[in-house]
């Protein structure tokens, strides 16, 4: 007894400290950027209602781009982590500058599909054409900032490698504070000015056009650029990068330094594509189940969203923490590292079924006074108090295996567990039940296809965590 408790005080505190004291400022810059999508909304949503429409549509098509971008970006982190913990540090410039050459090709590729591609897009889609031109006119605004984020989520990538995660949320939050102004001008012009602050304004300022779902595209693409500017200068200019220095010289590409980034980004990417398109086809699917079913499913996604902040940051943390003790060539402490942090995981997920159980009534009636779709939400709600277990570990046993670079195998259970079980297993549940033994489960059925998904995965990453630990 008394040599675990020596254990708990020496290593597993120190530890996961450090492992809190790194996710934190990630969650924090999380929910900075999710800021400026909320901001989008409700900004256009009171300019009127095709722009809100024009908006929703188009996040609905930008985001997965930008999400595969950071994810394919993210393998840079277990590679800065390694060589850190190494003390390789000359070789971390040049990887930095294959990442910053990818982040480029990713960001120009995303902006050209934003315009070319759209408009086919939502003539498939049956979007109406109100909506679809405005949506248009956003996308073609944003596109602008795409090659700017890829930028940022690359360095972002280097900074958190480097054990420093704190410069993401400040920076976030600098891209959250030029949204709102900019989103406010832009969408509304000159009339919201004076309707803001009277009727004393030059008259230039007073007669700038309201550009609706365009302006709001431009303030996107400007606060995009803004983050990725400020996260360069900032790399550039502190003490802790001053070991690496990766703008003294630039590299140019290299086969061998895109291919390690590619090898170990693309399936982060694609997992978190797949994770995203998750929960766009169940959408989809339960839309035909009418306005209260899409609303109670609606708001209990967003709630259960903003809970997963935390245990996808501390996923985050934990690839960087694994990665480095692995450079130090520390294998034994790397799977101490590594199952500390799944403890920990559970912990999490114990907090935030709590707060599901305990907040579920008040917070859904912040999001509508329907009572049929608060009677329905809560219900679902119920059902993810239950999957909170299985999310956190698995997103954590995932970032773990980041940490070890192991990527490619976690992509192939993330697509059989969301697509197969998650998605397929919820649509046979919600739309024919248990065979002869119930009537279809609706939007019940989904869920808990979902939680059966993440069990699924949560079981299979755990099984390749232990394999690949005992290897090293």
């Amino acid at each position: 007894m008394g040599g675990f408790t020596s254990n708990i005080k020496s290593i597993y505190w120190p530890e996961t400290r450090t492992l809190v004291a790194l996710a934190l400022p990630i969650c924090g810059a999380q929910l900075a950027q999710a800021g400026m999508s909320v901001v989008d909304v409700i900004m256009t949503g009171r300019h009127n209602a095709t722009d809100l429409a024009a908006v929703s549509v188009g996040s609905s098509l930008w985001m997965p781009l930008m999400l595969f971008m950071t994810g394919t970006l993210m393998g840079l982190t277990p590679i800065v982590a390694h060589l850190l913990g190494g003390k390789r540090n000359a070789e971390i410039r040049p990887a930095v500058h294959q990442a910053l050459w990818v982040a480029l090709v990713l960001g120009f590729t995303a902006a050209a599909l934003l315009w070319t591609v759209v408009t086919p897009i939502f003539e498939l889609m049956k979007v109406p054409p109100a909506v679809a031109r405005e949506s248009a006119a956003y996308l073609s605004a944003v596109a602008f900032g795409m090659p700017g984020i890829a930028l940022f989520q690359a360095l972002r990538a280097f900074s958190d490698g480097m054990n420093h995660t704190r410069p993401a949320l400040w920076i976030s939050l600098v891209g959250l504070t030029v949204n709102i102004p900019s989103n406010y001008l832009l969408i509304y012009g000159g009339d919201g000015l004076v309707n803001l602050l009277g009727d004393g304004l030059p008259s230039a300022l007073q007669q700038l056009p309201a550009l609706g779902a365009f302006g709001c595209g431009i303030a996107t693409a400007l606060s995009m650029w803004t983050m990725a500017v400020a996260m360069a200068f900032y790399t550039r200019k502190g003490r802790t990068y001053q070991s690496v220095s990766i703008w003294q010289t630039l590299t140019p590409p290299t086969l061998s330094g895109i291919r390690e980034l590619v090898v170990v980004g693309v399936p982060i990417g694609v997992a978190i594509f797949v994770e995203v398109t998750l929960f766009t086809l169940i959408a989809l699917f339960i839309a035909s189940f009418g306005e209260v079913t899409v609303g109670a499913h609606q708001i209990a996604l967003s709630f259960t969203s903003i809970l997963f902040m935390l245990p996808m940051s501390l996923s985050m943390a934990l690839t960087v923490r694994v990665g480095n003790t692995l450079g130090q060539q520390r294998s034994a402490m790397a799977r101490t590292v590594a199952w500390n942090g799944i403890v920990i995981s559970v912990i999490v997920a114990v907090i935030n079924s709590t707060l599901l159980w305990f907040t579920a009534v008040p917070v859904i009636s912040l999001y509508t006074s329907n009572a049929d779709i608060q009677a329905l939400a809560l219900t679902i709600i119920s059902l993810a108090v239950i999957f909170q277990l299985s999310d956190s570990l698995q997103v954590n046993l995932a970032g773990a295996l980041r940490g070890y670079k192991d990527t490619r195998i976690v992509m192939v259970i993330t697509v059989l567990s969301y697509w197969i079980v998650g998605l397929g297993g919820g649509h046979w549940l919600g739309t024919h039940g248990l065979g002869g033994m119930s009537d279809p489960l609706g939007v019940h059925g989904y869920w808990i296809g979902l939680i059966a998904g993440l069990s699924t995965a949560a079981l299979l990453l755990a099984w390749r965590l232990k394999w690949i630990s005992q290897q090293e």
